[in-house]
């Protein structure tokens, strides 16, 4: 986590670029998408600063964030959103607390994913739905991301990318049913036509998320 403690000042610079921004929009906008739950109890698991946990809160949820980096959930108590810290492998909450949790960009980060999946299972509600947002290094984007973080340390070092089928089965591994997947962001980080990037991305998100630099998984539990 020190490497997050390092970077969480600055970290919601980037969602301010260009780039950052059609980013931000277009993951929400999947994730979203696949939602079925419009209210009750959620957890942003992995909140980071609290980009999804205020986005949720917006959305009317009674939401709590978790993470393990104090650095990070420092930057989401300053919007007002209140977090914990804690471990993903033991969550700090009793049985069938939450109708919906939510996590994005975490699992990358993240030791005995089977187990987390397991915890996450164990505090949904009956009928509780989970989505699950990663990167998938079968994309263009990623080929370039993991090839500078070789020269230059960013998050990509240390990260450990899934496929859209990689979530499913670790879904249903634990229970999970009416498991499904989809992805975005299709072209290169470098890529200028972001018109274009996101007519593709409304347009594939489902036949062709196997080559999505984002993927996302929702399952609920039984």
């Amino acid at each position: 986590m020190d490497y997050f403690d390092r970077i969480a000042e600055g970290y919601d610079d980037w969602y301010r670029t260009k780039m950052g921004r059609y980013v931000d929009e277009i993951e929400k906008w999947l994730v979203f998408s696949m939602l079925k739950t419009e209210s009750g109890k959620a957890l942003d698991l992995g909140c980071g600063t609290g980009n999804y946990t205020l986005e949720l809160r917006r959305r009317g949820f009674d939401v709590i964030g978790l993470d393990a980096s104090e650095g990070m959930l420092k930057v989401a108590r300053s919007k007002g959103l209140t977090c914990v810290r804690g471990d993903a492998r033991r969550l700090p909450f009793p049985d069938t607390s939450f109708d919906l949790v939510l996590s994005v960009t975490m699992f990358e980060f993240i030791h005995e994913p089977e187990k987390v999946v397991s915890e996450i299972y164990r505090v949904l509600k009956p009928g509780g739905e989970v989505v699950i947002g990663t990167m998938n290094d079968r994309s263009a984007w990623f080929a370039v991301k993991r090839l500078k973080s070789l020269f230059v340390e960013t998050a990509y070092r240390y990260a450990r990318f899934y496929t859209p089928g990689e979530l499913e089965s670790l879904l249903r591994g634990s229970g999970f049913k009416n498991v499904e997947s989809a992805g975005v962001i299709f072209f290169p980080s470098f890529w200028p036509f972001l018109g274009v990037a996101k007519k593709v991305d409304r347009k594939c998100f489902k036949k062709c998320r196997g080559l999505a630099a984002f993927v996302a998984v929702r399952g609920e539990k039984s």
